[in-house]
């Protein structure tokens, strides 16, 4: 059986040392995040870095997947001899001690799985209706982006040459507005700093800690940004990397630990979630939780 973790991972690996973060590449030209054609609904999480890695590599403009059941069904067809990209899920499945195991012994646990998905620029016989049109003129991003830091509640002190949150003093410090080169810069840290500020205990209660082989400090910029990309799609900004220092901590670890670009995803999306105001279920009992990343639309 192939090993996913490590597949995803390698991509993820090959990026960075590209120079290339999946969560940054996929919103140069456009800011939509990953979708189902079909049923509307984003990716999350690890596929979005997945479906960024391959809209990166072969130059798509549309940020819509279908899965080749799904093409059939909307009336189009796969084009001969194109390959899809791989969507990763979690099944759950109950284990036990033996099979005479009573509830109590009995718990619940994500199996890793895979499938596959083209993006629309794939497809032929595509009906009109699933054409990719521009957006309304309407759409104001920079205002949007500003409701969505209004509407958080977070405490946000303008002064100084440095960006950071500070969690003893609960705040995000950032220089003058005046100071960025653009309005979307401004933005883009702003909503980098929004993440680092969800992970307060009042909040999502994100420890900072030594894990999966990473420096507490590198490991919570890689999910500030992987959840500012997640932030800045949303409003319709381009993301952008904060902090390159950290990209040899991040390469090394990914190395050594095949599992840490799942956890890290996982912790983003949910960060992105809790700005948005989305519902983060908790796992059910006798189980173990599910990662925010594995939910595929």
């Amino acid at each position: 059986m192939k090993d996913i973790y490590t597949e995803v991972t390698n991509r993820i690996i090959t990026a960075l040392e590209a120079g290339t973060p999946p969560w940054i590449c996929p919103w140069r030209d456009g800011t939509a995040l990953p979708s189902n054609l079909a049923t509307g609904k984003t990716y999350r999480g690890i596929n979005v870095l997945m479906l960024a890695i391959e809209a990166d590599m072969r130059s798509y403009s549309d940020s819509r997947w279908v899965t080749l059941r799904q093409a059939n069904e909307l009336g189009a067809k796969v084009r001969k001899g194109e390959h899809g990209a791989q969507v990763i899920f979690f099944k759950m499945k109950e284990v036990g001690d033996d099979v005479e195991a009573d509830d109590e012994q009995k718990r619940v646990v994500p199996m890793l799985r895979s499938y596959t998905v083209f993006n629309t620029a794939q497809l032929e016989f595509l009906p009109e209706k699933f054409e990719l049109r521009p957006s309304p003129a309407v759409w104001q991003p920079l205002g949007e982006a500003e409701q969505l830091l209004y509407e958080t509640g977070a405490v946000i002190r303008h002064g100084g040459n440095r960006a950071f949150y500070s969690p003893s003093e609960d705040l995000i410090q950032l220089p003058p507005e005046s100071w960025f080169e653009t309005p979307d810069d401004y933005y883009s840290t702003a909503l980098h700093e929004t993440v680092h500020w969800t992970g307060h205990p009042r909040r999502l209660n994100r420890v900072l800690g030594r894990r999966h082989g990473i420096e507490a400090y590198a490991y919570e910029e890689l999910v500030a940004e992987m959840g500012a990309a997640f932030l800045c799609a949303h409003v319709g900004i381009p993301a952008r990397l904060e902090h390159a220092s950290y990209i040899d901590s991040w390469l090394d670890a990914l190395r050594r630990e095949k599992r840490l670009i799942f956890t890290a995803a996982g912790a983003a999306q949910k960060a992105a979630d809790y700005v948005l105001g989305e519902t983060v279920s908790a796992p059910a009992p006798h189980s173990e939780a599910v990662p925010a990343e594995a939910l595929a639309a």
